[in-house]
């Protein structure tokens, strides 16, 4: 059995699992195995078994990696033997009996908040000139009206729910900043990496550097396995 790791690939809110087609042909370049989840976005509980799943159909030794909302979902399943690392992009990682509002609690709103809409059951989605500006602004305009057209609705509940579990307490960790992120705070990012005691690589890049930016973020997935490999 094979000592290098799977690259599970764990996508936020307002997305799918096709947000990782960029960084997915680079990885494989790299001889890396990846898979991207189809998260459901409806709770906390669904998005760790949609990943848990994905753990089960692999042989060896597992990698998570997380963005936005996406990082609380490893955090909540990443303490457990087969994986091996974590890698959060421009991601929440509360500790034990928080919710990812919980840790932006200390920060000032960030300017993507203006850009969500909410619907009769409680499901958040970004408005085309919300993900033009705050989640995609980096990318070509054609390319951020696909992903509104594209995005996977989010329950609001999702972010209020606290993890009963924090893998990177016993998982090595790499965080990926986003110095241009306007949906989290760079200084929120920052402080997350901090906490979480990650190796930190920033990138220059609005919120979705995986889209913008995949040869840094491929870069950094590619360290972390070799790293735990």
């Amino acid at each position: 059995m094979s000592s290098t790791p799977t690259i599970i690939l764990v996508h936020g809110a307002f997305a799918d699992g096709s947000s990782w087609g960029r960084v997915i042909p680079r990885l494989q370049a790299e001889g890396l195995a990846a898979v991207a989840v189809q998260n459901p976005l409806v709770s906390l509980d669904d998005d760790a078994a949609h990943v848990q799943r994905a753990i089960d159909r692999t042989k060896g030794p597992v990698l998570l990696v997380g963005h936005s909302w996406g990082g609380a979902v490893i955090t909540q399943i990443g303490d457990q033997e087969r994986v091996k690392a974590l890698v959060y992009v421009a991601a929440f990682a509360p500790d034990t009996g928080q919710s990812p509002n919980d840790t932006l609690k200390p920060f000032p709103p960030s300017a993507g908040l203006s850009g969500v809409s909410v619907d009769r059951g409680r499901f958040l989605t970004l408005t085309p000139e919300g993900m033009a500006r705050n989640f995609a602004q980096d990318l070509a305009a054609e390319e951020a009206a696909l992903l509104a057209a594209t995005q996977g609705p989010v329950a609001a509940a999702c972010f209020a729910t606290r993890v009963s579990a924090a893998a990177w307490k016993a998982k090595p960790a790499w965080y990926i900043v986003a110095t241009q992120d306007r949906m989290l705070p760079p200084d929120f990012l920052r402080a997350t990496a901090g906490r979480i005691g990650a190796r930190t690589v920033e990138v220059e890049s609005g919120h979705a550097p995986h889209l913008s930016r995949p040869d840094a973020v491929a870069a950094v997935i590619v360290e972390a396995a070799r790293s735990a490999t």
